[in-house]
């Protein structure tokens, strides 16, 4: 597998590559957007951040902060993170349209990601439009990966092409 040519960062600019590895959680101020629909079905300023080594940051919202009755927790579909556990799935359903697996979450995390228990991330790629503050982010690339990349963030990032090795 060859070596990433990591991007360096500018001025006000992370890289993926500076995240650590097992990953961190920290909570995050700024304003957190989810569209699906046309119609807004998260939105917080309470949300946290996952970083973890080559992925752009995944974010996850308080459930009081998402309009859940446009949310379907899933019985099935569950995948296992190696630090935070078992996941779940969600569909969403807004404006007429289905958005499947659009959302996941842990319902019994791993100690270290406890303040996450019951949140719920949106994959970008998913639902119409996400936001961090007013930029539209973009998704992570590839289909089994959630971060979203916004102008501060740079990679390369794992869910590329040729990536999976990483």
């Amino acid at each position: 597998m060859p070596k990433p040519k990591i991007i360096s960062p500018k001025a006000g600019q992370e890289s993926v590559w500076d995240y650590p590895r097992p990953p961190a959680l920290e909570p995050v101020k700024q304003t957190l957007k989810v569209v699906a629909g046309g119609e807004i079905i998260a939105q917080t300023n309470r949300g946290y951040r996952v970083l973890e080594t080559s992925h752009p940051p995944v974010y996850y919202f308080p459930p009081q902060d998402i309009r859940m009755e446009f949310v379907r927790i899933k019985s099935g579909g569950r995948s296992f993170c190696e630090w935070k556990g078992a996941a779940f799935y969600a569909d969403v359903i807004a404006g007429g349209k289905g958005f499947a697996n659009a959302a996941w979450g842990y319902a019994d995390p791993s100690p270290r990601f406890r303040p996450i228990k019951d949140y719920l991330a949106f994959y970008a790629s998913r639902v119409d439009a996400c936001f961090v503050d007013e930029e539209e982010v973009i998704p992570q690339p590839g289909d089994f990966y959630g971060g979203w990349i916004t102008d501060n963030i740079v990679g390369p990032f794992k869910g590329e092409p040729g990536t999976w090795g990483w």
